[in-house]
C-alpha cells in the first residue's frame, strides 16, 4: 500500500508499541523508495464527553502517551532521523465525540489539514474504552477517501498464560545473566566455578525460560541499553557520593538543618524495569527514599530542601531515561520543568 504521509491514531493499548514501530518502518521504506521525506502524525482523540477541558486528567494522560510515542518513534528511526518528520497532536478536544462517525470526522479533517494520505490503525485502538470502535471507524475513514490499514501486529492474549513460549534468544539471555550472576557471587573463575556455574545457569534457564522474560529479546537494542547502563553506573555512584557528603554535613551540623517532607510526582518513565531502576536509584541516594510507586506516580520522602531540589531537577530521571530510551528520552523536561510548563498552560 502506497502513502508516505501517515496518520496514526493512538490510545493506550498492549499493541501500541509495535504499531509505532510498524508505522515508522513503513515511513522509512516509503522515504527510501521515493527519495522524499516521509511524515507521520500520531494523534490522540480526546472526547469532551470524558474530559472537562484541555487541562483535565484525560488530556494530561493523552499528552504523556504522545510524549512516550514520540520517544519510541525517534528510537525506531535510529541513525536516519531526518528521513521522517514525526509530529504529535491532541485532536477533538473542543468537540463532543460519541460515534465512530464523530471520530472519523476529526481524523479525516486533521488528515486533510496536514496533507496526510494514509491512516494506520493500532488493532487495539479504542479511545471509547468500552464499545468496540475500530471496524466501523475504519469504514468511515475509508469512505472519506483515505487509504486505511490495520497494523499487522500480534495481539496479546486476553488472559495471558503464566508460562509463555520462549525463544532461543530469551533462553540465551537468561542463561547468560544467571551465569554472570553466579560467577559474581562466587568471586572466582576457577574451573570448578565455571563448570558449576554453567550447570546452575542451565537449570535456571530451562526452568524459568517462559516465565522470567515477558518480552522478546532484541539483541541490538539490548546491547545499546547495556552500554548506556555501563555509563549510568559510575554516574549513579557519583550522585550517591555527593549526596553522602551533603547528608554528612547536615548530620554533623550543630543545628541539624533537616526539613523532612513527603513529595509526589509523575516520572517520565514507562516500562516496569525503568520505573524500578529509577525507584531504586532514588532510594540508594542518601536524603531520598522511594515510599510508593503506582505505575509511574512516585511518592518519595525527602530529608532536606536540597534533596527535593535535586529530585525535581530530574538528573537521575534523565539518566534513567537515557539508559532505556536513548538521547531522545534524556531530552524530556524534568519534573520541575514539566510542572512549570503545565502552570503556564493553565
Amino acid at each position: 500500500m502506497s502513502g508516505s504521509r501517515l496518520l496514526v491514531p493512538v490510545s493506550e493499548s498492549p499493541t501500541l508499541r509495535n504499531t509505532v514501530a510498524y508505522a515508522v518502518g513503513e515511513a522509512l521504506d516509503s522515504a527510501e523508495e521515493t527519495g522524499e521525506r516521509a511524515a507521520i502524525r500520531f494523534v490522540y482523540p480526546v472526547s469532551e464527553r470524558s474530559t472537562a477541558g484541555e487541562g483535565s486528567g484525560e488530556s494530561e494522560r493523552a499528552r504523556d502517551l504522545l510524549e512516550k510515542v514520540a520517544v519510541w518513534a525517534e528510537e525506531d528511526l535510529g541513525d536516519d532521523p531526518d528521513a521522517v518528520a514525526v509530529g504529535t497532536d491532541l485532536i477533538g478536544t473542543r468537540e463532543y465525540l460519541f460515534s465512530p462517525s464523530d471520530y472519523a470526522d476529526v481524523l479525516t479533517r486533521y488528515a486533510r489539514e496536514h496533507d496526510l494520505d494514509r491512516a494506520v490503525f493500532d488493532p487495539e485502538f479504542n479511545p471509547m474504552g468500552t464499545t468496540p470502535l475500530l471496524p466501523p471507524l475504519e469504514s468511515e475513514v475509508r469512505r472519506a477517501g483515505l487509504d486505511v490499514e490495520e497494523a499487522p501486529v500480534q495481539r496479546q492474549r486476553r488472559s495471558p498464560l503464566l508460562v509463555k513460549r520462549g525463544t532461543v534468544a530469551q533462553f540465551l539471555a537468561l542463561f547468560g545473566v544467571s551465569y554472570l550472576f553466579y560467577l559474581l557471587l562466587a568471586g572466582s573463575l576457577a574451573t570448578f566455578e565455571l563448570a558449576t556455574g554453567a550447570i546452575s545457569a542451565g537449570i535456571v534457564a530451562v526452568a524459568l525460560w517462559g516465565v522470567s522474560l515477558t518480552a522478546p529479546v532484541e539483541p541490538v537494542r539490548t546491547i545499546q541499553r547495556l552500554g548506556r547502563f555501563l555509563l549510568y553506573v559510575p554516574y549513579l555512584l557519583w550522585e550517591i557520593a555527593v549526596a553522602n557528603v551533603k547528608i554528612a554535613y547536615v548530620v554533623l551540623h550543630p543545628d541539624l538543618p533537616i526539613d523532612p517532607e513527603m513529595v509526589e510526582f509523575d516520572a517520565a518513565v514507562w516500562s516496569p524495569l525503568s520505573v524500578t531502576t529509577l525507584a531504586n536509584s532514588i532510594t540508594l541516594t542518601p536524603g531520598t527514599l522511594t515510599v510508593d510507586v503506582n505505575r509511574r506516580h512516585f511518592t518519595v520522602h525527602t530529608l532536606t530542601g536540597d534533596s527535593r531540589e535535586d529530585l525535581f531537577g530530574g538528573s537521575l530521571e534523565r539518566a534513567v531515561r537515557f539508559v532505556f530510551y536513548g538521547r531522545a528520552g534524556a531530552r524530556i523536561p524534568s519534573p520541575s520543568e514539566r510542572a512549570t510548563e503545565e502552570g503556564e498552560e493553565s
